[in-house]
């Protein structure tokens, strides 16, 4: 289940990036357009959702980094850097 989440959080914050990127190249806000307008209440969700999984995503991260072989040597052990790191 947290894997899904996880999975589905990463395609959320990839189409925020996309539609920060299209802001800033362009001046082009892809879901106020799908929405019409950045105010409407469906384009004021989806911009939670997309903040939501940033946090989610930010949390997995972090837990990840914690005890991650690469990040943190001193943790490893033989088994764990058999396997090619912690957070895989």
């Amino acid at each position: 289940m947290k894997k899904c989440i996880s999975v589905l959080a990463f395609i959320l914050v990839i189409i925020g990036a996309l539609n920060w990127g299209l802001w800033g190249f362009f001046q082009f806000d892809f879901v106020a357009w799908i929405f019409h307008g950045n105010t409407t209440a469906l384009s004021r969700l989806v911009y939670a959702i997309i903040g939501l999984a940033a946090i989610w995503i930010l949390g997995f991260s972090c837990k990840c980094m914690k005890g991650c072989c690469c990040c943190n040597a001193s943790k490893c052990d033989s088994n764990k850097d058999k396997k090619g790191g912690c957070c895989k």
